[in-house]
């Protein structure tokens, strides 16, 4: 289970649920910037990473899987750019060509004698900052059930979807965990769907990272979060292991009062783990991501 081949005829499937509450404009730790901002920084990374990891080397972008984002706070819809209610996952090749805009960033890079500089570098976005409104998480995984369902009814023989909700509150529309079963229910012949939690915080307090119980976890929004995810399966326990994480049998893809660095970890696992060589090179260490 969790080894069917991924290619252009058996395409993975990511789907990320995205909390736009407002409480999300709060700051984050020593960002220097919102959770709600630094969330869309790390999610136009990761598809630009996915774009990359998809391409050979020019401009050909293989179709090895393909993505969606919804977004929850005044209701629960699509936000990547592009898709809609009636198509809410796009081809990868589709985002490569088809961002929102393309942003000129500062980066510092080295010159060439031992010392860096500042360059300006194109990127691309394809999601927005988003602070206003409520945490409709049951909506939000309801909606990812039915995305899923139709997916893997197209794709039988797939690796299984992996789904990721990023949120920084309690849901408001009640206990996600119903829902959250029925999406794990779903699947292809190679496993079931495997549903991620990641809770960002204003702090870094009592983190928790893939833990394989719930018995040391600080509250019981915590304990639901962890009721929810997915045990991960072997590949990404390789992946997180690679990247230095302490993980074992049963570390679920749960991760609370998380960090701005292993946010965007956590979140390229999944990207790297369902593509032909985004294991290997994910397993090469956290340089081999910079």
């Amino acid at each position: 289970m969790y080894a069917a081949e991924i290619n252009r005829t058996q395409p993975a499937c990511l789907l990320l649920l995205i909390d736009h509450s407002t409480s999300m404009s709060a700051p984050w730790a020593d960002t220097g910037t919102t959770k709600a901002g630094q969330l869309a920084l790390a999610v136009n990374r990761l598809l630009g990473n996915a774009v990359l990891l998809c391409s050979k080397g020019d401009d050909r972008v293989y179709d090895y899987f393909e993505v969606g984002i919804l977004g929850y706070g005044r209701g629960v819809e699509p936000i990547l750019h592009g898709s809609s209610p009636h198509r809410p996952l796009l081809p990868i090749s589709e985002l490569a060509v088809n961002p929102k805009r393309v942003d000129q960033v500062a980066r510092k890079v080295p010159d060439g004698a031992g010392g860096v500089v500042e360059v300006m570098m194109p990127v691309p976005v394809w999601v927005d900052s988003v602070a206003d409104g409520w945490t409709p998480m049951v909506a939000a995984v309801e909606a990812a059930e039915q995305i899923v369902v139709d997916w893997c009814a197209r794709h039988e023989q797939s690796f299984p979807p992996i789904v990721v909700n990023v949120t920084d509150g309690e849901s408001t529309d009640g206990d996600p965990r119903d829902a959250a079963k029925r999406v794990q229910n779903t699947g292809t012949a190679d496993g079931n769907t495997l549903l991620f939690n990641l809770h960002l915080s204003s702090g870094a307090r009592n983190p928790a990272t893939f833990p394989a119980t719930a018995a040391d976890l600080p509250d019981q929004f915590a304990t639901m979060l962890f009721e929810m995810s997915s045990p991960l399966p072997p590949s990404m326990l390789d992946a997180a292991s690679g990247l230095g994480y302490e993980v074992q049998p049963g570390s679920r893809g749960f991760l609370y009062n998380a960090e701005a660095t292993v946010m965007i970890e956590f979140l390229d696992i999944g990207t790297r783990a369902v593509t032909p060589t985004g294991l290997r090179e994910l397993t090469a260490g956290p340089g081999a991501m910079r």
